[in-house]
């Protein structure tokens, strides 16, 4: 196993609790200088030199595009950037920035939104109409800069007290180092899930705390969504948190379990799933739309209103505290069992639903497992909890290089921000050259172009079994071999084993042949008629997986048995489909048939119509001088009938 395994967490998120014992007991934590608690609160930025100016970059020496300066974040994808670019975080850093305040950390500012009543934004899109919160614009930053943030003489956000609790800006990870990484990169987890007791003895207590926290997961069999169940399951032997939302009306909890269970997703990666013990969601209409807070501080605010929306709103808080005093009393005996408790509740008027007092009060304010969440969260909602508990639960990295900047002639005041210039690494050609075949290789490969694959691995020299540059991001199909079985690419599979000569037992980071990645019969049996045409002796067959080999001909009548059962059910469900499509189109006629029997029935025991509707009917749609000679000539008409009677009877 090669040390680059650990390197990109990004694409393959690690779990805290589940860490690979190889990276588990390398690692160290991460103290430079002065005094160990002090290193560890530091920001990545900080920890080597706190006047320094310091910025993400990536492992090309290029600072990272997905990185916000003014809050000095960084994020391992622009969608998250963009997430944080409309969260009440960034823009209450702009608000600070415009009257040359000194910006806050995620920590510092969900503290100082802890005693709104509602949250800026609670809402997952960008306007929190919707949720009757208030909208995230100027004149709520800017009274939030006066009510809530309480600058000192010296410029400085001073701290909040928040449950009894002197609560400072401090960063909420711990940051440690490993051998198994490379360059500057640090691994971050949050202090949050560490006890008082063992933040208290930090730094020692870190290791031994990760390494007893470290489970054995559950293998699942099939792949799928996260398992969630609405039935309350009781273990308590089973590690578990407990987590809640409540804000504008809206209120989610969560019960999930610290045991992941292991599936195997495309390609047979094994992912991690959260296992869902119970979960509840409610909402009401509790919020005054488009004007922003709860009713209830709008009363004590101003006292009572009487509209009608008013005396709706108060009966759906009420009710809300019911329900959710109601699903915490169910929840009493794996509430008491977590080991953590995670609650956001924005406003005095949540904080009392959850934390009473009441008679038979089940979370308490003093209680040593409470936590906030250390971060922005959104909504309250299942999809929140469970992203929060992703947030919470999975291995930070974090790439830190000082950039030192050039010393001030005159005397000026600091800078609000230093853009780092950093020169980049020269690659050499070897490397250079590299990328260019992976970038090329992927292509032919992906697109199934088995002949343009084979041509430009002859004309450019490039070994068959050649691996993609650079190695940390192709751990999982580092060869053309491994990428056409994952890709399903028979064609070039056998190109690769019958004319390029390509060795089917390398093996990947995962320690698996390419005949392991391979989804589909068709590239199996690829590997098996190889097998057949190159001989025993060829390679190491066992070594690669490869069951024992079948001809060409044997295959080909597979793939016809394959499809002519597929044809023969697809035969089945059309004929079921057309027996049922003629079984619903008789019914329909002999419903149609039915209503115009009962139809004709009416008409014929009806009496016929009088000689003043025919004549009636027949004038219909005439102009005025038709009709006038119509009647005239059935005047006539008659008056000829009754001469000619006359006359006979004469």
């Amino acid at each position: 196993m090669t040390d680059s395994k650990f390197v990109n967490p990004h694409r393959r998120p690690l779990y805290v609790f589940d860490l690979p014992p190889e990276l588990l007991q390398s690692l160290a934590v991460k103290i430079v200088g002065g005094s160990e608690r002090e290193a560890l609160d530091k920001e990545p930025g900080q920890i080597d030199r706190p006047d320094v100016s310091t910025a993400s970059v990536g492992q090309d020496g290029v600072a990272q595009s997905t990185s916000c300066s003014l809050c000095q974040l960084s994020f391992p994808n622009v969608q998250d950037q963009r997430q944080h670019v409309k969260s009440d975080h960034h823009r209450y850093n702009l608000k600070l920035n415009l009257k040359d305040l000194p910006t806050v950390d995620e920590g510092t500012f969900l503290k100082t939104v802890g005693d709104l009543d509602e949250s800026i934004s609670g809402s997952d899109s960008e306007s929190s109409d919707d949720e009757g919160g208030v909208n995230v614009n100027e004149p709520t930053l800017s009274s939030l800069l006066k009510k809530q943030a309480e600058i000192s003489s010296d410029g400085q956000i001073s701290g909040m007290n928040v449950g009894g609790k002197a609560v400072s800006g401090n960063a909420p990870m711990y940051w440690f180092t490993s051998p198994k990484i490379e360059g500057d990169s640090l691994l971050g987890v949050y202090k949050a899930l560490f006890s008082n007791e063992e933040q208290d003895a930090a730094p020692k207590s870190l290791l031994d705390a990760l390494s007893r926290r470290q489970v054995q997961p559950i293998h699942g069999k099939h792949s799928g969504n996260t398992s969630a169940s609405g039935a309350l399951v009781t273990n308590k032997v089973d590690p578990h948190y407990f987590l809640c939302m409540i804000g504008g009306g809206h209120f989610a909890a969560m019960i999930v379990s610290l045991i992941p269970e292991v599936r195997k997703g495309p390609g047979g990666v094994e992912e991690r799933h959260p296992i869902v013990h119970a979960h509840k969601t409610f909402h009401r209409y509790t919020t005054r739309r488009k004007q922003g807070g709860s009713q209830s501080a709008n009363d004590n605010a101003k006292g009572n209103a009487h509209s009608v929306g008013s005396s709706i709103r108060r009966a759906n808080e009420a009710a809300l505290e019911v329900d959710i005093r109601q699903v915490l009393s169910e929840w009493r005996e794996q509430i008491d069992s977590a080991e953590l408790i995670f609650v956001r509740a924005t406003g005095s008027q949540n904080r009392r639903i959850l934390f009473g007092p009441y008679d038979g009060q089940v979370l308490t304010s003093r209680d040593k497992r409470l936590r906030g969440f250390p971060f922005s969260t959104r909504r309250a909602t299942q999809a929140e909890l469970l992203r929060s508990f992703q947030e919470l639960t999975r291995l930070k990295v974090s790439t830190v290089v000082e950039v030192i900047p050039e010393p001030a002639k005159v005397k000026a005041p600091p800078p609000k921000a230093v853009k780092p210039v950093v020169e980049r690494p020269k690659i050499s050609k070897e490397d250079e050259a590299a990328q260019l075949h992976t970038s090329q290789l992927e292509n032919l490969v992906r697109r199934s172009k088995a002949p343009a694959v084979l041509l430009y691995l002859s004309k450019n020299e490039v070994s068959p079994n050649f691996r993609f540059y650079p190695p940390a991001q192709h751990h999982h199909a580092p060869t053309p071999l491994h990428l056409a079985a994952s890709t399903g690419s028979a064609a070039v599979v056998t190109a690769l084993l019958l004319k390029a000569k390509a060795d089917p037992a390398m093996q990947n980071d995962d320690g698996k042949p390419p005949y392991d990645l391979a989804g589909d019969h068709r590239t199996r049996d690829a590997f098996r008629v190889a097998r057949h045409d190159l001989g025993e002796d060829a390679h190491d067959w066992t070594a690669a997986h490869v069951p024992a080999g079948m001809t060409q001909a044997e295959a080909a009548e597979r793939a016809e048995a394959e499809k002519t059962s597929g044809a023969s059910a697809e035969a089945e469900r059309r004929k079921a489909d057309l027996e049922r499509i003629k079984q619903e189109e008789e019914q329909r006629a002999a419903s149609k048939m039915e209503r115009k029997g009962g139809a004709g029935k009416s008409l014929g025991s009806a009496a016929e119509k009088s000689g003043s509707e025919k004549r009636e009917e027949e004038t219909r749609g005439l102009t005025p001088e038709m009709r006038m000679r119509i009647e005239r000539e059935r005047r006539a008409r008659a008056a000829e009938e009754r001469m000619r009677k006359m006359q006979s009877g004469n």
